[in-house]
């Protein structure tokens, strides 16, 4: 997994198609540990690339596991539904 692709000659990470489902997980695991401060202090440019990256990663994910499990909480209707205060797990 050492090849990465590179876009006008900055590393953009291993294609996501390539990765195997382990490999994705991590991969979206550290996206979204580092979106936080990315946002907050990174440069223009890295939250350009940070959005890109994000987007494959989980397309990609999405992709793969188009009968994900959703939960009533986080649909509009459960949401709806739900008491101020309460979250999204509630009664899980």
């Amino acid at each position: 997994m050492n090849e990465h692709d590179t876009r006008d000659g900055t590393m953009t990470g291993v294609d996501p198609g390539r990765l195997d489902d382990q490999q994705l997980m991590k991969e979206l695991e550290t996206i979204h540990r580092t979106r936080h401060d990315t946002l907050l202090y990174g440069s223009n440019d890295a939250l350009r690339a940070h959005n890109e990256r994000m987007a494959q990663l989980e397309g990609e994910w999405l992709r793969r596991n188009p009968r994900r499990p959703v939960a009533a909480g986080r649909t509009r209707e459960g949401a709806r539904g739900r008491g101020c205060g309460e979250s999204a797990t509630a009664g899980a």
